[in-house]
């Protein structure tokens, strides 16, 4: 009971409206193709096959439970696989819910028929409008009172414990009154569940309190008697050979069913064959309605026995076929095009992809989008997207923003504060800056699909990530923490084009007087930038470069030399390094210099005489770990996704207060890779610690 209101809290009925033709078209074919295939298949059985009575009875019944498909089971799977951000994920999600809902209505009809038969002193039209009345108060009557409730409740604060108990009393009310109509008792709770205002703070709210307790308690506990109930002793081969054809029918019936709509709409056929066998998955949701056929003496034991097993076989083969067939990081993996900023061509838009996943870390960012010099001729186009864990639903919601127009998303409101400032400023810079905004409610797990997802289709140069650490006002949870952590070196890893991690000590945001900016003539941004070697760092030089137009910003670049360098990657950096002094000829605010250092400790204490003397160090994340500037600093290195530099830079133990742009550069297929090996050798190896002691302060 409590399961299926859980289900009905999950789903959002509002993706069957926004679903578009294509997962539509898919969501009818993935039921009645199977349903008519199968029910065919079970006349001619019936007619051919000599078989014992009863399973020749309920042979119809038998094809059509498994033709049966649930969204509950389909967005689980996608879970599992971590594909729900996936483009493959989201068709699923939309084309399960339409299959989903029209399996439940067939079967709430069938049921209602069979009990209308098997009642002698019930009718179906009497059951039919009780059915009615149960409807009309969940959504006239107890709908209301929920929303009442959320609308009691202030932004951000959690609902109260009267209301959740209240809730609780209406699922039993609604279990009870499915009985009394004639209905099962499980009918009531899930019409509730779909009524409750999904998302937070009401849907979130009942999630949170019960899905633990219904999944690690209740459910292993169903599905142990639910097994207790198989006799295997009764099944006889005859009847097994003819349950599993009809289950093999059907599940072909689903894999082509999806297929061949899929394929008519020109997707690829390793992903047509994946969304076939994503939408032919059983479940719980069937062991359900199987349970309930059996009661219903629609179906007997040994049918039952043998489609828990079938279904349980199936689903069992399907998961490892789909995670080894389907990678949703290949359609944003590019390996023909180059999205960098050092490939960039001059005066050209520079796309941005900018993170936010709180809305103190709002002036910060727009500091650095300033910093980075947006101008008529090359103006800044970015993306802002506020991510959002996924809580009290199960199919993620990626939401546009556009001005003027508002969305019915409770989870929306979360985002104004961010996206209202963003905006602000885009108005004051209209010629030179262009802003898209979203919100991604996501899980952690793949959160990163999103972002990427996104940066390759609107073909950004670089992505723009908050460390998970918080160095300002802001108060951030370990619980929180951790699984930022995990989306930043996630996208690390899978991103199109070029990363960087802002480590935000509050300096971007001081605002010194017009007076004090105008006297001393001091610039309202001094920036600094370490250079090394490596493809990192010239994509650090490269935006430095752009930032030197930017008349509010000093800069100094620095390059450590080490006299073992790779010859080929000094005549590379070469490039880059005449780049920005061509940039800074005859502006005096800007600096190019060398130092010359013969080991680690000359650089660090080189680097330690410079970081107050800046608002932002630019530094890139992918070094040599056998070059003797960074022997002894892979020993110990907290942060890894921040490289050495930037672990050096941002330590707790470290006195430093200046905000730090950790730059990785697009890695970009098997050529780059070859070239940047040393550079990211022990990235690789540092990516194995999980557990990393965050104590220290």
């Amino acid at each position: 009971m409590l399961f299926l209101f859980l289900v009905g809290v999950k789903m959002d009925l509002s993706i069957v409206r926004r679903s578009g033709k294509k997962a539509v078209v898919i969501g009818l074919s993935a039921f009645f193709v199977p349903l008519v295939l199968n029910v065919g298949f079970a006349f001619v059985l019936q007619r051919t096959v000599t078989m014992e009575p009863q399973l020749h009875k309920s042979l119809v019944a038998i094809a059509v439970f498994q033709c049966l498909s649930s969204f509950h089971v389909i967005g689980c799977l996608l879970g599992d696989l971590k594909l729900l951000n996936s483009e493959l994920g989201r068709l699923a999600v939309s084309s399960s819910m339409i299959s989903g809902v029209i399996s439940w209505i067939w079967v709430i009809l069938a049921f209602t028929v069979r009990l209308s038969t098997m009642k002698k002193t019930g009718n179906l039209p009497f059951m039919g409008l009780s059915l009615a009345a149960l409807f009309v108060l969940i959504i006239f009557i107890m709908r209301p009172i929920m929303l009442w409730m959320v609308a009691q409740t202030a932004k951000g604060q959690p609902i109260k414990e009267s209301y959740i108990v209240s809730i609780f009393i209406m699922v039993m009310i609604c279990s009870l009154l499915g009985e009394i109509v004639g209905q099962h008792f499980l009918l009531g709770p899930m019409v509730l569940g779909l009524a409750v205002p999904d998302g937070p703070p009401l849907g979130s709210a009942l999630v949170e309190k019960l899905d633990s307790y219904v999944s690690n308690i209740l459910l292993p506990s169903y599905f142990l008697f639910s097994g207790a109930r198989i006799n295997l002793s009764e099944i006889r081969m005859k009847t097994v050979g003819i349950v599993e054809l009809l289950a093999l029918s059907s599940f072909c019936g689903k894999v082509l069913g999806t297929m061949v709509p899929s394929l008519y709409c020109k997707m690829p056929a390793i992903d047509a064959l994946s969304l076939g066998l994503i939408m032919s998955a059983q479940g719980i949701t069937d062991l359900l309605v199987l349970q309930h056929g059996m009661l219903l003496l629609l179906i007997d034991g040994e049918c039952y026995s043998i489609m828990i097993m079938s279904s349980v076989l199936f689903t069992g083969i399907i998961t490892p076929i789909v995670k080894f067939l389907y990678n949703p990081s290949k359609r944003y993996k590019s390996t023909k095009r180059r999205r960098t900023i050092e490939h960039s061509l001059p005066n050209m838009e520079f796309g941005l992809l900018v993170c936010m996943f709180h809305q103190d870390s709002t002036p910060s960012i727009i500091n650095l989008i300033e910093v980075f010099n947006p101008t008529p001729k090359s103006p800044i186009c970015f993306c802002l997207v506020h991510l959002i864990r996924l809580s009290g639903r199960t199919a993620p919601v990626l939401i546009t923003h556009r001005p003027g127009k508002s969305t019915s998303l409770h989870s929306n409101n979360y985002s104004d504060h961010i996206i209202n400032a963003f905006r602000l400023y885009q108005e004051h810079n209209a010629s030179s800056v262009i802003m898209n905004a979203f919100t991604a409610i996501a899980p952690y797990a793949t959160m990163h699909d999103e972002v990427c997802t996104l940066a390759f289709e609107k073909r950004t140069s670089m992505i723009i990530i908050p460390f998970h650490k918080f160095f300002s006002a802001i108060q951030c949870t370990e619980e929180l923490a951790h699984p930022i952590r995990s989306v930043n070196r996630n996208i690390l890893q899978n991103a199109p084009c070029s990363v960087g991690i802002l480590v935000d000590r509050g300096t971007l945001n001081k605002k010194p007087s017009a007076l004090h900016t105008s006297i001393s003539g001091r610039s309202l941004y001094s920036v600094g930038t370490i250079f090394v070697e490596g493809p990192d760092d010239r994509e650090a030089l490269a935006l430095a470069t752009r930032m030197a137009g930017n008349p509010n910003v000093s800069l100094t670049v620095t390059k450590f030399t080490d006299p073992k360098q790779n010859r080929t990657q000094k005549e590379i950096d070469s490039e880059v390094i005449m780049k920005y002094k061509t940039a800074i000829d005859g502006k005096k605010q800007h600096v190019y210099k060398e130092v010359h250092v013969k080991d680690s400790v000359d650089m660090i204490n080189e680097i330690r005489s410079m970081e107050d003397f800046f608002d932002l160090i630019l530094v890139g994340r992918r070094h040599d770990s056998d070059s003797p500037l960074f022997m002894g600093l892979t020993e110990w290195n907290e942060f890894p996704e921040l490289g050495f530099l930037g672990d050096m830079l941002a330590s707790f133990d470290a006195n430093c207060e200046v905000s730090v742009l950790v730059v990785q550069q697009q890695s970009f297929g098997c050529a780059q890779k070859e070239k940047t090996d040393i550079f990211k050798c022990h990235v690789k190896d540092s990516f194995s610690v999980v557990d990393i002691p965050h104590n220290r302060h």
